[in-house]
């Protein structure tokens, strides 16, 4: 049996901190694609990326 989630579950990065700042929060929960926003805005604009231009995005960030 195949499950889907149909509501986004978002996550900050474990690197941002508590006390606010520039943080984005991702869900990639959902099949066949990530989604991304603004933490200090939730209810505002979402990107929507498909998974593999996530994955080279976050490691192409990790190199630095």
């Amino acid at each position: 049996m195949i499950m889907t989630t149909q509501w986004p579950t978002w996550r900050k990065s474990s690197r941002s901190g508590q006390n606010g700042g520039n943080c984005v929060e991702v869900a990639d929960n959902l099949p066949g694609r990530v989604l991304v926003r603004d933490s200090k805005d939730q209810s505002g604009p979402t990107l929507t990326f498909q998974p593999e231009a996530w994955r080279d995005f976050v490691n192409l960030a990790k190199r630095g």
